[in-house]
């Protein structure tokens, strides 16, 4: 979809600004920042002309002015997004990404101004930015929690409260003033103060120091090569038992399966009644099985 609108709208993504292109610096940002300030603010009857041009005609002429005037207003809703770790310029892409996509979905007979229906769209933009990048566990999946994520901060604010780490009480106060349940609160509060680590960052502030990783304890006391002795005794292991299994008569094997390897393990009455015979005899077939696997275990076990 938003690469049918860009196509869509070429004339605008062609002057730079739609895409925000360049804007990899301050200076640059400065520049384009004081580049879309040069453009009117449209009244509400030129938003309604440029608008139905726009969906009426496709005129893209009208697109572009339409686009264009509504520019500032992305790069004010990026300023308001700024405290999130997201370089603004990239919160100024995605919003002027929504901006196109209020374009191609608003309809101007409705009664709406096209600023507060673009609003929406450029901050369900940066709101998606923004929760990608906080880290590289995906947080925020239901509205609850994005309305967590995105209010917390104004709900501490609002009701006094500065502890980082909340009490049962304010946890209850913002989940009220927020409108969510508290355990929605309590998670994203703890996702909020969180944030990801890399193993390799130097421990402490010497740059010279060993990185987390090495820190790590090491469960494994055993050598690297007693460890791959091991696993590859295991696994001949399970490959002797399993084709002597295999090679056990078909109920002696089911049996010997139900009554030593399957968890949780069959009683003898319950393959009494499946094979219709008796408890005792599901007993002797057992250990016949027993019997015939460990002897044959041993066996290939010793020639080897």
């Amino acid at each position: 979809m938003k690469k049918q609108i860009k196509n869509a709208l070429t004339p605008v993504q062609n002057t730079s600004l739609v895409a925000a292109r360049g804007v990899s610096d301050d200076a640059s940002l400065a520049q384009y920042i004081q580049t879309v300030q040069k453009f009117p603010v449209l009244s509400a009857s030129e938003e309604y002309e440029y608008a139905a041009q726009w969906t009426q005609n496709h005129d893209e002429n009208a697109a572009e002015k339409l686009i264009a005037s509504h520019l500032r207003l992305v790069v004010s809703v990026a300023y308001d997004f700024r405290n999130y770790g997201i370089p603004v310029a990239d919160l100024i892409a995605s919003g002027n990404m929504g901006l196109m996509q209020a374009l191609q979905k608003f309809d101007p007979d409705k009664g709406f101004r096209f600023s507060t229906y673009a609003m929406f769209w450029i901050k369900a933009e940066m709101y998606e930015t923004i929760l990608n990048n906080w880290s590289i566990v995906k947080i925020g999946t239901s509205a609850n929690q994005k309305r967590v994520f995105f209010g917390l901060a104004r709900a501490k604010r609002a009701l006094g409260i500065i502890d980082n780490n909340l009490s049962d009480e304010q946890t209850k106060k913002i989940a009220d003033f927020l409108q969510v349940s508290e355990s929605d609160v309590t998670r994203m509060a703890t996702r909020v103060g969180a944030r990801d680590v890399s193993l390799n960052a130097p421990v402490g502030t010497d740059t010279d120091a060993p990185d987390m990783l090495a820190n790590l304890t090491d469960e494994h006391q055993a050598a690297i090569h007693d460890l791959l002795e091991e696993r590859e005794f295991r696994l001949t292991a399970h490959d002797v038992v399993r084709r002597h299994l295999d090679a056990l008569p078909e109920r002696d094997r089911a049996i010997f399966q139900a009554r030593r390897l399957d968890r949780p393990a069959k009683t003898l009455e319950v393959l009494a009644k499946q094979y219709n015979i008796s408890r005792e005899r599901v007993r002797q077939i057992e250990e016949r099985a027993f019997e015939k696997l460990s002897a044959a275990i041993r066996a290939e076990v010793q020639g080897i």
